[in-house]
């Protein structure tokens, strides 16, 4: 027979010890309204857990019973999940078991620390709903349940168990958002929704590059902030020396060509990168600023932004196939699954919509979060109305539906039947924005043109040689098809685009110095460009498949993201939206006229330094873009696309040793309002680490609001911030036009 409760007179006993919010009614049933209760409903409480006669106790180190007058242990519910919970008990151990006894853990192995994807931990149970107003436990790992004598296999020997409200716990490990006052829902007078947008984001980017430690920190974790944010020694290595990419990235133009390559080829720098510390010490990270490889967007820090006034976020899945096979299968950082850019673009998709229940789990429920993914605008409209945050799904990766320009073996061949099929299948998945190409060649059309590691990296991609032409279109904006090459001797322009790679890479990062050998001389010590020759730009455009993947995205109405495109793809994509009147997305900031005339969105920023003109940092770039907006007949809004945890860095600071070079004043000081004047922010923390924005910068996601507030006290007025405020709406105008102008398409 199951074990029932008996109510107040049988764990009467139990609770005396504890300072327990919970007592007998005269009609002797609790006074708590446990039979409201659901099973979301103890997400970050203190329970005491009762069945019966008995509590569940902390014995010793060893483990747990259900006891006998014995005083109830208190035990922090932690959410891990919907209606999954953490036990964290008084002394900070949690309960786990073999399957059969109930164990106690002070430290929890999981999928980050085995690097063992999928690592289901025994440290997670299910709160099941039993008869009336009771409940039962199920171990998620053995599914076993909690029963008398330990765990039972036998969901009918499972103890009912009631969960009482308690004192004594100690507080589970979390990050905090440094503020009082929760968001009020409200629009502007003319019935503009409010809020900031950020257009281009990569929250999930952890689980790009083969899900390993490439890019080390998660915005979220089942087990918590220690195995979300924890060292990343194990994946970075003693002193962050196997960070080869985040050394290649954050040195820039400084980047010493022949000590990175010799670290490609022993698989360690030679010298002291980064503390690897994680939470709660964070000696160096997170710092979007100067580090291009540590989490930034952890789900407190990204709250703390919303709460300052972020309402929209574009979340795009991003990975590099060759940044992957590099150091992950190159051996010399640990991945989790395969390089392959799509599989990686799944897993985001996927992580997402576990984030979107994580978030809720900590807030009550399914739809309590103010994490919300949207699939349409008139949602994003009502999300934003609630006083939440609307997320839209996007793809940016080279490889898109894996789409090789070079065809590889074991995949499909990319025909307009199979597009059109894919575009169906990711827009059943809720995805409604897509780059057609990143930094690589692919089958719809030539990379983005970058320079520097960019041209190595599509060269053993692709198996052919540049194509880099000075014969580029002036009237285009370069963005990123621009400046001189850093490694002309592996540039031959070819006369199509579409032939037979003259290289095979393939396996290229089982031996560097083999597949590279005869090409090392010309990209360690590259020839001078020609004299007068420092522009050169991508020779090739748009494929007709790529003119299918465009047509087929308007049909649908989906968002088109223009700014990886090189020039004269650039030019053929706006033909295509010029014939149709349809709307793109310029979500790196690039900026066109015939973008804004089309009803599309574009980024813009603050500088960083007060001008010596004394005016504020936000007219100097912000309303100059704005203006031009409004003149080609586009919306009055204006939003970011910080590309934060996409190896883009983020606003730098104005004081101190890397702030600016001319004089600043009017630091921000804290407390302070937000824009909305809602929520109150304190100066800010990442685990014991004191953060100041304006020696630091934008450490994180969750600085937007000292952000907002350093370009206020900077003499900007609210009426001229108005418009980074209407840039959520912005956004959704924009994808109402895409919406009424399919049909149209078609």
């Amino acid at each position: 027979m199951p074990i029932r409760l008996r109510r107040c007179g049988a764990i009467a006993f139990i609770l005396l010890s504890l300072a327990v919010a919970s007592g007998c009614s005269d009609d002797g049933s609790s006074a708590t309204a446990q039979s409201a209760a659901t099973v979301y409903s103890f997400a970050n409480g203190c329970y005491a857990i009762a069945a019966d006669s008995a509590a569940l106790v902390r014995l010793d180190d060893a483990g747990y019973a259900l006891a006998s007058n014995v005083a109830a242990t208190p035990f922090f519910l932690k959410p891990s999940g919907l209606g999954t919970y953490l036990l964290y008990d008084d002394a900070g151990g949690y309960v786990v078991s073999d399957g059969v006894h109930l164990q106690r853990a002070l430290h929890l192995e999981s999928d980050i620390t085995l690097i063992q994807d999928g690592y289901q931990s025994e440290a997670e149970w299910e709160l099941r709903a039993g008869d009336g107003d009771v409940f039962v436990l199920r171990h998620i790992k053995s599914g076993g349940f909690l029963g008398a004598e330990g765990l039972t296999p036998d969901a009918d020997a499972a103890a009912e168990v009631w969960l009482t409200a308690a004192s004594g716990c100690r507080e589970f490990p979390e990050e905090g958002t440094h503020s009082e006052g929760t968001v009020v829902p409200r629009r502007w007078e003319d019935g503009a929704v409010f809020g900031v947008s950020d257009i281009h984001s990569h929250i999930l980017s952890n689980f790009g590059f083969g899900g390993g430690g490439i890019y080390h920190g998660a915005p979220f974790h089942p087990l918590g902030v220690e195995h979300a944010l924890g060292s990343c020694e194990q994946y970075h290595g003693s002193e962050g020396r196997r960070d080869l990419f985040g050394f290649g990235f954050d040195s820039g133009a400084n980047i010493d060509i022949g000590i990175f390559f010799q670290a490609l080829v022993s698989g360690r720098l030679p010298n002291f990168n980064h503390h690897t510390d994680g939470y709660p010490t964070f000696t160096t990270w997170p710092s979007a600023p100067f580090s291009s490889t540590h989490q930034v967007q952890y789900y407190k820090w990204l709250e703390r932004a919303y709460l300052g006034g972020l309402r929209l976020v574009v979340q795009h899945a991003v990975s590099n196939q060759m940044i992957c096979d590099f150091l992950g299968n190159g051996g010399i950082q640990p991945i989790r699954y395969g390089c392959t850019d799509m599989i990686a673009v799944d897993r985001q998709i996927e992580e997402v919509y576990r984030m979107q229940d994580y978030i809720d789990a900590q807030e009550g429920g399914p739809g309590s979060g103010w994490f919300r993914i949207v699939t349409s605008p008139q949602q994003a409209r009502e999300v934003i109305d609630s006083g939440k945050m609307a997320v839209v799904l996007g793809i940016e990766t080279s490889n898109l539906f894996d789409c090789f320009l070079t065809p590889r073996d074991g995949f499909p061949a990319c025909t307009e039947d199979y597009v059109a099929e894919r575009l169906e299948d990711y827009y059943d998945r809720g995805v409604r924005v897509l780059f057609p190409v990143h930094k690589y060649d692919n089958a719809f059309s030539a990379g983005d043109g970058n320079k520097g590691f960019i041209e190595l990296g599509n060269f053993l991609q692709t198996g052919h040689f540049g194509h880099f032409t000075t014969d580029c279109d002036a009237e285009i904006p370069a963005g990123f098809d621009g400046g001189r090459m850093q490694f002309p001797g592996i540039n031959r322009p070819r006369e199509n685009y579409v032939e037979a790679a003259p290289n095979d890479f393939t396996l290229f990062y089982e031996n560097l110095v083999r597949s590279l050998g005869g090409f090392l001389g010309s990209l360690i010590n590259p020839p001078p460009p020609p004299p007068g020759d420092g522009e050169h730009c991508q020779k090739f455009g748009m494929t007709p498949l790529g003119e299918f993947l465009i047509q087929r995205m308007m049909q649908m109405g989906m968002l088109i993201e223009v700014d990886h495109l090189p020039r004269k793809a650039y030019r053929r994509a706006f033909e295509l939206l010029n014939e149709n009147d349809y709307p793109a997305i310029g979500s790196h900031g690039r900026d066109f006229t015939d973008l804004y005339e089309l009803g599309g969105v574009s980024t813009g920023g603050f500088s960083r330094c007060r001008s010596t003109t004394e005016r504020a940092t936000v007219d100097d770039g912000f309303q100059q873009r704005l203006q031009r907006i409004v003149d080609s007949g586009g919306y009055p809004g204006l939003g970011f696309g910080f590309d934060l945890n996409g190896f883009a860095g983020a606003p730098g600071p104005r004081f101190g040793e890397s702030g600016c070079s001319t004089p600043q004043s009017d630091p921000v000081t804290h407390p302070f309002k937000s824009y909305a004047g809602d929520v109150t922010f304190a100066a800010p923390k990442v685990g014991e680490r004191p953060l100041d924005f304006n020696t630091e910068g934008l450490v994180h996601i969750g600085m937007l609001p000292e952000l907002i507030e350093d370009v206020r006290r900077d003499g900007v007025t609210d009426e001229e911030l108005e418009p980074l405020f209407r840039s959520a709406e912005a956004y959704i105008r924009s994808w109402e036009k895409a919406e009424r102008r399919a049909p149209e398409v078609r």
